[in-house]
């Protein structure tokens, strides 16, 4: 496959979504071998290709304007969460943090019944059990349609959380979240 290949078949991927070492080989190791010019494509169009190549994966981010020039119409698309998806991601962000802390190696698989478990805590108390199960398991769903959760093959109830979670969810994020946890516990506490 010639460099101007390569290039081009990288570009088009980028552009489908999230590039991933362990399922695109080929993509991955084009963008290894042309990089520089798929960067330079996606430059002169205000968008930056960010490869994470410890974590193994790449995808495009719009560039910030710069101040003082007219910024440039949106390529890549911001997607507004609902609560449930948002509050899943950062629960998912901080289960990785835990996963990576404790030096575990691999992957991180939960369950169906640990997710449900993580978001019952912030669900409304329901008497219908049911109809919280299915509102988590929508918002599972979700996650995994926009590419944070990936069932695993045979394994229909268990999900892979995909580390390009950590591009989207910073410690940054984590933290304010964490803090507003708190204060919540706080309040509902002073409630008794």
């Amino acid at each position: 496959m010639s460099d101007q290949h390569a290039a081009a078949s990288a570009i088009i991927r980028l552009m489908q979504g999230v590039v991933y070492r362990e399922s695109d080989e080929d993509t991955w190791l084009a963008l290894d071998r042309v990089g520089a010019g798929v960067r330079d494509h996606f430059a002169t169009i205000g968008v930056d290709v960010v490869i994470d190549t410890d974590e193994g994966y790449a995808f495009l981010r719009s560039r910030p304007p710069v101040e003082g020039e007219e910024a440039l119409p949106r390529l890549v698309r911001r997607r507004t969460l609902t609560y449930s998806v948002s509050l899943l991601l950062v629960l998912l962000r901080k289960r990785l943090v835990e996963f990576e802390t404790a030096g575990s190696e691999g992957r991180l698989v939960l369950s169906t019944d640990q997710l449900v478990e993580m978001l019952r805590l912030f669900e409304a108390e329901s008497h219908n059990d049911a109809r919280v199960v299915d509102s988590v398991e929508s918002t599972i769903k979700k996650a995994a349609d926009l590419g944070f959760l990936r069932p695993l093959r045979g394994q229909g109830d268990h999900w892979e959380v995909r580390r390009i979670l950590k591009a989207y969810v910073d410690a940054e994020t984590l933290a304010d979240f964490s803090g507003k946890l708190r204060e919540y516990a706080g309040k509902a506490a002073g409630d008794e």
